[in-house]
């Protein structure tokens, strides 16, 4: 299942050529990814309120064309890998026009409020399964 997020490139989030800095696309990865927690009913809120939190372990980003200031931006996010204790989500960042930009993935790992690694809870791990397979 692919959630999809639109973001508006805002200009402290550009460089000298009035690209987006590179480093700015792990931010659109995040508010993707942010968003497609929250609408499967496992916000960071609520995470933050079991003791869970998914700290981001691993990074990568592809650059195919630059966004500009004022691009309105289509971030695809889906979860494409479940472990016990660990997944990974893939982005995919598209222009109005169509044309993809960047894409890239994350891999967090659940941990406890002492940061230790730990399975996700049954319900959530459920939940990440189900998305996968849709």
């Amino acid at each position: 299942m692919i959630f999809k997020t639109e973001v508006r490139v805002r200009f402290s989030e550009t460089d000298l050529a009035g690209c987006v800095y590179h480093g700015n696309y792990f931010v659109y990865f995040e508010v993707g990814r942010s968003r497609m927690y929250h609408e499967l009913g496992h916000g960071y809120n609520e995470m933050r309120k079991e003791g869970i939190f998914l700290p981001v372990v691993e990074a990568h980003c592809e650059y195919e064309y630059p966004a500009q200031y004022d691009d309105v931006l289509e971030v695809c996010t889906k979860i494409t890998e479940v472990g016990e204790k660990a997944l990974r989500t893939e982005y995919e960042i598209y222009n109005k026009e169509g044309m993809l930009l960047v894409k890239g993935y994350c891999t967090q790992v659940c941990v406890d409020a002492e940061r230790k690694a730990r399975p996700f809870p049954d319900d959530m791990r459920k939940i990440f399964v189900e998305v996968v397979e849709k």
